[in-house]
């Protein structure tokens, strides 16, 4: 039975990916459970990051609010997938991870449901992020991993978690996408 749980959840995903036709079309659930989808942001440069609560990288949480706040008014939203696939570091419900964000890191910019990033009940979107078929194909290695898409929904360029989000890879990445028209 348990096989054919599994079957089935690959099965959906593969359709849902087969569906969307690119990663802004895939549907996504926002912290508060409501139905959206990345094409909320379409125009608009996308920094996705899987994030996590009680991880050692979790301060990251301080430089992405900063680059948020530096350069949203230029078009650029950093949107935080919750995250429980390492180590259990993100067990909280999702009052308790808006709770956090916002009051130890003074979040601002958007947060999506908690999902899987990898494994059998991988996320579509992540499924298209980094499956074979992917610009930047491969395992998401830890949280706090980005990628980087562009105001037309192509994914330019992927981050390893510890390339900070102040770093000079990021931001000058940043800085080029939201010059390109």
């Amino acid at each position: 039975m348990k096989r054919l749980t599994l079957w089935a959840s690959a099965l959906v995903v593969a359709m849902t990916t087969t569906i969307a036709a690119s990663i802004q079309d895939v549907p996504l659930k926002d912290i508060d459970g409501k139905d959206t989808s990345l094409k909320a942001y379409q125009g608009k440069v996308v920094l996705v990051v899987n994030v996590a609560s009680k991880c050692g990288l979790t301060p990251q949480y301080t430089a992405l609010e900063a680059l948020y706040r530096k350069y949203k008014d230029q078009g650029l939203v950093i949107v935080g997938f919750p995250c429980n696939d390492f180590g259990a570091q993100e067990p909280g419900t999702p009052t308790e991870i808006k709770t956090f964000c916002s009051t130890k890191y003074d979040v601002t910019f958007p947060l999506m449901a908690k999902l899987h990033v990898k494994g059998p009940e991988q996320h579509p979107l992540y499924l298209q992020l980094t499956g074979k078929d992917a610009k930047f194909p491969g395992d998401i290695e830890w949280n706090f991993g980005k990628f980087l898409v562009a105001r037309d929904g192509t994914v330019i360029q992927r981050f390893s978690p510890k390339t900070t989000p102040d770093s000079a890879e990021v931001t000058s990445a940043v800085e080029a996408a939201l010059k390109a028209k």
